[in-house]
């Protein structure tokens, strides 16, 4: 009898450990698409233009405010306010690439890595003055969805991530492979000249890959696991440039799975790690990556032709 209970007991404890598996996988997937959207801003800017923009972690802050602007404060529905939230980041990614950075080509990389930073700290200012240092909430439609697959607990925040980040990548891979201003921005970031030569307007393309990092910044910012927003939230940008360097700085697939493998390795350091050691486990994984494969695991840096 003692014995069936003891085989009963273990055998609850290995269900347990496995559901709790299940809910870190989730978790840890939800976040790191986050952090992978983040970080396809950071390699489409660098495949064109060879720079690092550290300000993508804020431009996504900033949409996410001015889509709380459309949804929360002047009562728009979800999808319109979502949408025009999207075409105001565009504007500003093209404006931003056009006054601030287009001065900049041919400065040293580090000028235009100090840029950047202040950029950042310029942006959160402005949003502290505009909405306030308080934590906002996005009206999100999935609200707080909750389904139950037996003893596992999916989020609808969780599902509209992972879902978004999978629609966003496939209208990528589409755009780059069959439409002509894809096919002129892949031009442009393997040779700059031979692309002005065969008629492709160069610098408006850098503006345009701006324009698009700045959108997939801001869907980062809106479907962010919970929908809580504030001026510091850009400095998970930080993370999502470390998970572009696992995945490859030249590589858009790269950046989704060095942001999963981030996300993952949040998660489940919390849970089976000593306390603190989740938030300093993206820049471990950044460490190991450089010393044991510094090209990052997608080696995309293709050598440009000449």
């Amino acid at each position: 009898m003692l014995g069936k209970k003891r085989v009963e007991c273990g055998a609850f404890r290995r269900q347990g450990h496995f559901v709790e598996v299940i809910q870190l996988l989730i978790s840890g997937v939800s976040q790191g698409c986050v952090y992978g959207l983040i970080a396809l801003g950071f390699v489409l800017i660098y495949k064109a233009t060879e720079m690092v923009n550290f300000a993508q972690g804020d431009i996504m802050m900033i949409g996410a405010f001015i889509a709380f602007t459309f949804i929360n404060l002047l009562g728009w529905p979800f999808v319109w306010g979502f949408l025009a939230a999207l075409a105001v980041m565009a504007l500003l990614g093209a404006v931003t690439e056009r006054l601030l950075l287009r001065p900049m080509i041919g400065e040293p990389h580090f000028a235009v890595l100090m840029l950047t930073i202040g950029l950042g700290f310029v942006l959160r200012t402005v949003a502290g003055e505009r909405w306030g240092s308080e934590p906002k909430t996005l009206d999100l439609p999935w609200g707080s969805a909750v389904w139950r697959f037996g003893e596992v607990t999916v989020g609808g925040d969780d599902l509209a991530v992972v879902g978004g980040t999978l629609a966003l990548c496939a209208l990528l891979y589409l755009f780059f492979r069959f439409t002509r201003l894809g096919i002129a921005m892949q031009a442009a970031s393997q040779n700059q000249l031979a692309a002005f030569y065969v008629g492709i307007p160069v610098k408006r393309v850098f503006g345009l890959v701006w324009a698009l990092a700045a959108v997939l910044a801001a869907c980062a910012g809106v479907l962010a696991p919970g929908g809580v927003i504030d001026p510091n939230i850009g400095f998970i940008g930080i993370k999502a440039f470390a998970a572009a360097i696992v995945g490859g700085l030249g590589s858009l697939p790269g950046a989704i799975l060095g942001g999963l493998l981030v996300g993952l390795s949040e998660q489940f350091a919390g849970r089976y790690l000593w306390p603190g050691f989740s938030d300093v486990s993206a820049y471990v994984l950044l460490l190991a990556m450089l010393m044991i494969r510094p090209e990052g695991l997608f080696a995309a840096m293709q050598q440009k032709k000449v």
